[in-house]
C-alpha cells in the first residue's frame, strides 16, 4: 500500500505514478501483457529461431531481431479474408513497458505504407490509405 507524505501537486503526481506502476506490475505477473502485430504484404514473413526472429520484409537482406529475456514471441499463420494478412506476431511478457517497446521496435522495421498498407502494423491499428495519383 502506498501512502503520500506530502500533499502538493508534484507529490500527488508521483503518488499516482507509483500506484500505476505497482498496479501494472501486479497485473503483469497475474495476467501478463500481449501485443499483436500483423505482417501485411506478399512475400513478407517472419520465423522464430531460438531467441531471435528472422524477418523477410522486402529488403535485399533478411533482418535478425534479438528477443530479450522476459519476452516471448510467437508467429502464427492466419487465414484472414484478405490474403495479404499472412502472419501475426504475438509479443507477450510480464513487463508492460518492455512488451510495448519490443512491439514498437518490430513495427519500426517496416512501418505500414501510406498507399498500399504493406508492412508491420498493430492488429488493432486502423490505417487511412492515401489515394494514388490520378491518371489523365
Amino acid at each position: 500500500m502506498l501512502v503520500a507524505e506530502r500533499e502538493d501537486e508534484e507529490a500527488k503526481a508521483l503518488h499516482g505514478l507509483a500506484r500505476a506502476l505497482a498496479a501494472n506490475a501486479v497485473r503483469g505477473v497475474t495476467e501478463g501483457y500481449t501485443k499483436e502485430l500483423d505482417i501485411v504484404g506478399i512475400g513478407y514473413k517472419a520465423e522464430v529461431q531460438g531467441r531471435r526472429i528472422l524477418f523477410s520484409l522486402g529488403y535485399s537482406h533478411p533482418i535478425e531481431f534479438p528477443i530479450p529475456d522476459g519476452i516471448d514471441v510467437k508467429v502464427e499463420r492466419r487465414n484472414k479474408p484478405i490474403p495479404e494478412y499472412q502472419m501475426t506476431l504475438i509479443v507477450s511478457g510480464i513487463d508492460k513497458q518492455l512488451v510495448g517497446q519490443i512491439a514498437a521496435n518490430i513495427r519500426s522495421l517496416r512501418r505500414p505504407d501510406a498507399y498500399k498498407g504493406k508492412g508491420i502494423r498493430y492488429a488493432d491499428e486502423v490505417l487511412r490509405l492515401k489515394p494514388g495519383k490520378t491518371g489523365k
